[in-house]
């Protein structure tokens, strides 16, 4: 597979979000059947491959640290040929008490065993908690990169002020946000700083939590428990409907193309930008392989400006937006994460 740099780390142009095979998608699969898929995955090319503390079925207390010790298992025989990145989430009591270089290197230590291995290649603050400074963050990520713990650091989901000041302290290695052809905020001022900044870009949920693919329909029901399709914009009734412009103008590539609509919506996202990184999620072996193909899937630079000028043209229905934080919408991960303390 091509590779392309996040700031200094080289990776698979497309990567892999682990998160399907613990939370997000309902019933999750067999240990077995997941730690086959990652391992499939890096026989395919990928060498790029993300994980987070909290993901666990529910995001529940108990399940804390659930696809950190599934990836651990499944990359052990080639650790060191992959870049691996994982996120921490800061509980606001320990960091009051302990302070926020200790808080996040124990976190860190606590990811290496669940992860095993000694080191980390892109730690990423999962979100912003309002209560420490980004700056204090910034300088605790930088200790642990003069002290070989992690290779770089990376933020998530947060705002251009932000951005600016986390890199002046310690320059960043990536941001990590949300971001597709119907969630495309980022390119307005993040994925511009990022490129004259060598910030690389990582591209979280780039199918839209399956919606661009053409698979889900008005008809298909998600799973009631763990699933966050159900709060998905694009996946609401109504928008499905309004947004079928959208799907019609994929199909019309991929029959062209020989490609399916998830190629071609990640095949556009490759190259539109150098730095960024797609790393879609799936628990389905079959998906996961066929997202990874999508970097065969070349669009000529004339195809591309025809595809990209005509979504552009088009509206979209529903947006989530890549600014949020503990005290936006993730407080219940806040509980989780403060219940392993």
């Amino acid at each position: 597979m091509k590779t392309r740099k996040l700031r200094d780390l080289e990776v698979s142009e497309i990567g892999m979000g682990c998160m399907g095979f613990s939370h997000g998608y309902g019933q999750i699969p067999a240990e077995d059947y997941s730690i086959e898929a990652i391992q499939k995955a890096h026989d395919f090319g990928c060498t790029f491959f993300d994980t987070a503390e909290v993901y666990g079925p529910n995001l529940a207390p108990e399940y804390f640290g659930h696809n950190e010790k599934l990836v651990g298992k499944a990359i052990k025989d080639f650790r060191k040929e992959i870049v691996l990145a994982t996120k921490l989430h800061i509980p606001t009591a320990e960091a009051k008490a302990d302070g926020v270089y200790v808080t996040i290197r124990r976190h860190l230590e606590a990811s290496f065993k669940r992860l095993q291995t000694d080191y980390v290649d892109l730690y990423y603050l999962h979100r912003i908690n309002p209560e420490f400074a980004v700056e204090d963050v910034a300088l605790a990520m930088g200790k642990l990169i003069d002290a070989g713990l992690i290779r770089g650091w990376g933020l998530s989901q947060i705002p251009i002020d932000i951005l600016q000041r986390a890199h002046a302290v310690t320059p960043l290695t990536a941001i990590q946000s949300i971001y597709s052809m119907v969630e495309r905020s980022v390119e307005e001022e993040i994925i511009p700083y990022c490129l004259e900044n060598r910030v690389g870009f990582v591209a979280f949920s780039p199918i839209s939590s399956g919606f661009l693919s053409g698979k889900i329909t008005v008809d298909t029901q998600f799973e009631k428990v763990d699933d966050v399709r159900n709060f998905t914009p694009q996946l609401k009734r109504e928008n499905i409907i309004a947004n079928q412009p959208i799907l019609d103008l994929i199909g019309k590539f991929a029959s062209a193309k020989n490609a399916t609509n998830a190629q071609i919506s990640l095949a556009w996202m490759v190259k539109k930008f150098p730095n960024v990184v797609p790393i879609p999620g799936s628990k389905n072996q079959g998906r996961i392989l066929e997202n990874l193909g999508a970097t065969n899937v070349e669009l000529t630079d004339a195809e591309f400006a025809e595809l990209d000028k005509s979504l552009s043209a088009l509206k979209v229905y529903g947006h989530r937006g890549h600014d949020e934080s503990h005290g936006k919408s993730f407080l219940h991960v806040e509980k989780s994460v403060n219940a392993q303390k």
